[in-house]
């Protein structure tokens, strides 16, 4: 990637993967806010009011949680194929490069119990 052997290429790369971190969050708390909004419509409707288990919030939220989860996946895959062309001068010594590929893989796995509780949480 560079021809430099300076660590700052590895930090840039860093903190690129976790820009993409901040987004798959915001995406997947974004879903989580659209799909509870189905809910107060629900509980806010006239009683009487013909409304579906699954209304178009659901879908819509669930679509934002996933694609949250896919982004943050995606981010980690593109971010070891950054690693894998930097120069071992590019990275410090005892420095964990890992790390951060932790923190960007965790929302995923919190996202599946998420998308769970959600398709089977009872309204």
């Amino acid at each position: 990637m560079s021809n430099l052997n300076d660590p700052r290429v590895l930090f840039a790369a860093e903190r690129t993967l976790l820009a993409w971190n901040r987004t798959s969050l915001s995406l997947m708390a974004f879903g989580f806010v659209i799909e509870r909004f189905g809910l107060f419509l629900h509980n806010m409707a006239p009683k009487g009011a013909n409304f579906s288990e699954r209304d178009i919030s659901f879908w819509v939220g669930m679509a934002f949680i996933l694609l949250g989860m896919i982004l943050s996946v995606l981010s980690v895959i593109r971010y070891k194929k950054i690693i894998r062309t930097l120069k071992h001068d590019e990275i410090p010594d005892g420095y964990w490069i890992n790390m951060s590929l932790f923190a960007n893989l965790l929302p995923v796995f919190l996202g599946i119990p998420l998308i769970v509780y959600l398709f089977l949480g009872i309204r």
